[in-house]
C-alpha cells in the first residue's frame, strides 16, 4: 500500500516536472534572431529599445551585429527571422529575390568623414563630399576604409566612384582597408592619422576620438537610411514569422518610433525615425 502510494506520488511528480519542462521549453522559444549592422549595436540603440519591446511582448531579441552585406547574406541563408540594416538597394534586392517579405523604412541619420587636426587634404569644414574625396585622393592622404561590404562601405565606394577615384588601385597605399567593423576601423584610422567615413551615430558613441573632429558633413549624398523586413518564411520555413512580424510591426509603430527618437547620447539624437506605418 505504501509502495503504491509512493509510486503514485513519483508518477505525479514526473508528470509535473514534464509539464514544467514543456513550459520552460515553450518560453525558451519566445525569441527571435535579428540580423543587423554594427551601427545599431555599437551605438547603444538596441540596448535602449529592445528591453522596451521585450517587456511589452515577452519576446527576446537576439542580435547578430555584422556588416550589412554579411547580415543580408546570413538572412538570405535563413539564419535569422528579421533583417534590420542600412543599404536600401541591397535590401530591395533581398525582397525582390524572395528572401524578404516586405521592406519598411525605420529611421535615418547621416554619414560623416572624420579626420586628424592636421587636415593634410584641406577638407575640414567641407559640405561637398565628392570634392573632399577628390582632394583626399589627390593629396594621397591616408584614408581608412572598413572594406567589409557593410552599408557604410557600400556608400563610401559609391561616393569614390562619383568622385572618379579608383580606390582599388590605391589599396595598401594611402587607401587602407581594415576588413573590420566601424568601431575597430575608427580605432585603426585614428591611430594612423587617416580620414575615416563613419555613420554619425557610431561617431557620437565612439569613446576614443582623441583630437579627431568631423571634417566633412551636411552633404545630402551622405544620407543614411535604415530598413527592416521579415525574412520570408515561405522560402525559409524555420523563420518564426509571427514573432518576427511582431517585432517589425512594433519598430515601425508609434511606440517603437518614439523609443528610437528618445535614444540620445550626450543630449544628441543618434537616429531620426521616419517609418510610414499605418
Amino acid at each position: 500500500m505504501i509502495r503504491r502510494h509512493f509510486m503514485a506520488l513519483a508518477a505525479a511528480g514526473a508528470l509535473a516536472l514534464g509539464l514544467a519542462g514543456t513550459a520552460v521549453t515553450a518560453q525558451a522559444e519566445d525569441f527571435i534572431v535579428v540580423q543587423s549592422t554594427t551601427s545599431t549595436q555599437n551605438s547603444g540603440l538596441f540596448d535602449h529599445i529592445l528591453p522596451i519591446f521585450t517587456e511589452k511582448t515577452g519576446i527576446e531579441v537576439r542580435v547578430v551585429a555584422v556588416g550589412t552585406g554579411q547580415a543580408i547574406k546570413n538572412a538570405a541563408n535563413g539564419d535569422g527571422d528579421v533583417l534590420f540594416v542600412h543599404a536600401k538597394p541591397a535590401e530591395e534586392k533581398f525582397v525582390a529575390d524572395g528572401d524578404g517579405v516586405e521592406r519598411f523604412d525605420v529611421m535615418y541619420n547621416d554619414f560623416v568623414i572624420v579626420g586628424p587636426p592636421a587636415d593634410p587634404a584641406g577638407v575640414a569644414g567641407s559640405s561637398d563630399v565628392v570634392d573632399a574625396l577628390g582632394k583626399i585622393a589627390e593629396a594621397e592622404a591616408p584614408f581608412a576604409s572598413r572594406g567589409d561590404d557593410s552599408g557604410t562601405h557600400k556608400a563610401e565606394l559609391a561616393l569614390w566612384k562619383e568622385a572618379g577615384v579608383d580606390v582599388s588601385s590605391a589599396s595598401g597605399g594611402w587607401y587602407r582597408e581594415t576588413g573590420s567593423g566601424m568601431g575597430a576601423t575608427l580605432n585603426t584610422g585614428t591611430a594612423m592619422g587617416a580620414y575615416i567615413m563613419t555613420d554619425r551615430a557610431t561617431w557620437i558613441s565612439f569613446g576614443n576620438k582623441g583630437d579627431y573632429q568631423i571634417a566633412v558633413e551636411g552633404d545630402p549624398k551622405m544620407f543614411n537610411q535604415y530598413g527592416i523586413m521579415l525574412v520570408n518564411p515561405e522560402k525559409h520555413p524555420n523563420v518564426k514569422a509571427d514573432l518576427g512580424q511582431t517585432f517589425v510591426d512594433w519598430v515601425i509603430s508609434p511606440e517603437g518610433q518614439e523609443a528610437i527618437a528618445a535614444y540620445k547620447v550626450d543630449g544628441q539624437a543618434l537616429f531620426f525615425p521616419n517609418a510610414q506605418a499605418d
